[in-house]
């Protein structure tokens, strides 16, 4: 079957150079040459998250990451930031695992604002706050910044970041945030198959993980870093894709260049967003719109499930809106190794589809 081009908020487009770092011969785990390679990953990750913290490799998607961000790193009552369908997941998570947690939650095209976070931390009941950066389900990019410059000034709470559809396609300056823990999967900006997932933790997350009684074995952050220490990891992990992320790393840092590739993002951005006011509307408020994906609402009625059928006609997919919002919107990834031609050339198709002009 001929493969079709993902504009899919994940999994993303992964170039042929990366599909053929994954045959690599396999390492054992335990050898030198694989601490050598988790060593690398380290280092360049460090430089992309502009971080002196620990990175951790997961052997599983995200929500392996945001379920041991909570398990670990929450004491005494969480705040969850909810606008849209994985903040909701993240609240669900801290709840199903009896953690103490309440809900911050606004209507899914609306911003999680500064003032809000602060209105509740005012409180003083809480020592931890979720906040997913980049929301996949309606294309919403919260102000990370500001809300990040809030939870500073509560010396005991941690800030604890979602970054899925945002690293590695905008910057993240983790440090200079105070972010303690900021994860992501591969299979979206990085442009590489799913199954892994990163993450920078803090020292002050590693401190509080000794005082948070053990949930979890998979998840824990005391045996992780254990390991973490030898330049291992305390499971099995997914060899193949880490000898692509060390790749795909080397191909951001050194090649493309960070900030070329956070403009490149920004570019196709542009173009996606400037179409869809053209031919139908966005969703999320205005100010807050994803620079790696975006949620259209479909004013015209369209079938998008149909859109999709002759897009694949053309051996190309984009996704529909997720959850309670499917055929109400529509939503076009701009993220990973795609480029402006790339994106001119779909919305091209779609407008030749539907006959716009």
């Amino acid at each position: 079957m001929r493969h079709h081009k993902l504009f899919t908020p994940g999994p993303t487009e992964v170039r042929e150079e990366m599909l053929q770092v994954l045959s690599t011969p396999q390492i054992h785990h335990r050898s030198k040459e694989f601490s050598q390679l988790y060593d690398s990953i380290q280092e360049k990750m460090k430089k992309l998250l502009y971080t002196e913290n620990t990175i951790f490799v997961f052997a599983s998607s995200s929500t392996g990451a945001m379920e041991s961000a909570v398990i670990n790193g929450v004491k005494k009552k969480c705040l969850n930031c909810v606008n849209g369908a994985f903040s909701k997941r993240w609240h669900q998570i801290t709840q199903m695992n009896g953690i103490e947690c309440d809900a911050l939650e606004v209507e899914w095209n609306k911003a999680i604002k500064p003032e809000m976070v602060k209105e509740k931390l005012d409180t003083g009941e809480y020592d931890a706050v979720t906040l997913v950066f980049n929301e996949t389900s309606v294309g919403l990019m919260n102000p990370l910044k500001e809300i990040a410059n809030v939870v500073r000034r509560y010396d005991d709470v941690f800030l604890f970041v979602d970054a899925v559809s945002a690293m590695g396609g905008v910057k993240i300056e983790v440090d200079k945030l105070g972010i303690d823990m900021c994860l992501a999967g591969l299979q979206k900006c990085f442009g590489l198959p799913s199954g892994p997932a990163v993450a920078s933790v803090s020292e002050r997350l590693l401190e509080r993980a000794k005082e948070v009684p053990s949930r979890s074995y998979y998840f824990n952050f005391n045996i992780m870093y254990k390991y973490h220490q030898r330049s291992q990891t305390p499971v099995t992990p997914p060899i193949p894709q880490l000898f692509a992320l060390d790749a795909q790393l080397d191909y951001i840092i050194n090649e493309e260049g960070m900030e070329k590739r956070f403009a490149r993002h920004e570019k196709m951005a542009k173009v996606v967003q400037e179409w869809a006011r053209k031919y139908f509307d966005i969703y999320p408020e205005k100010g807050y719109e994803s620079k790696t994906l975006t949620c259209i609402k479909n004013t015209r009625n369209i079938s998008v499930k149909e859109l999709n059928e002759e897009l694949m006609k053309y051996h190309m997919r984009i996704s529909n809106g997720y959850g309670p919002l499917k055929e109400q919107t529509f939503r076009i990834a701009h993220m990973g190794d795609l480029n402006v031609q790339d994106i001119k050339g779909l919305l091209a198709v779609i407008n030749d589809i539907l006959q716009l002009e």
